[in-house]
């Protein structure tokens, strides 16, 4: 059964430039503004990908400006996690980092097991179809958990 939207929601994965991206672009496709929506990552040493960027246009997502960040780097800029309703982590290794950050706050943190993409397929038709599958996990992730988009496609 579909929940209210959080007033912030702060996707996680290992890196922000693969289903951290994609889960805040379809959240902000899906839902407008009716929550503040940011992604982050354990590390932000990487820029955003090709594939992710390549899939999420295929439903009228433009990724390729998404800059990437750590969560020190997210704080740095005075954004603290702390300040966010709901933290959603894509990944064992943003779970496991996002608990660790959140020990002493009241907020909600949810593990969504998304596939990684970045091993799967040597072709490239073989690549994109690891990317949509994992767009589409969290697509159908955030109309489970948030009920059916508000904004018309």
């Amino acid at each position: 059964m579909a929940k209210e939207l959080p007033q912030s929601i702060l996707f996680c994965c290992d890196h922000n430039a693969v289903r951290s991206p994609m889960a805040e672009g379809l959240m902000k496709k899906y839902y407008g503004t009716q929550a503040y929506v940011q992604s982050a990552g354990v590390v932000g040493d990487l820029d955003i990908d090709g594939f992710s960027i390549a899939v999420c246009k295929e439903l009228g997502i433009e990724l390729s400006r998404h800059q990437t960040r750590s969560f020190d780097e997210m704080e740095e800029g005075g954004e603290e996690i702390a300040s966010f309703d709901m933290v959603v982590a894509l990944s064992p290794t943003s779970q496991k980092r996002v608990l660790e950050l959140t020990k002493y706050y009241s907020l909600s943190v949810e593990y969504w097991p998304i596939v990684d993409p970045t091993a799967l397929g040597d072709r490239r038709e073989e690549k994109m179809d690891a990317y949509r599958q994992a767009r589409d996990q969290i697509s159908n992730r955030l109309i489970e958990r948030f009920g059916p988009p508000i904004i018309a496609n």
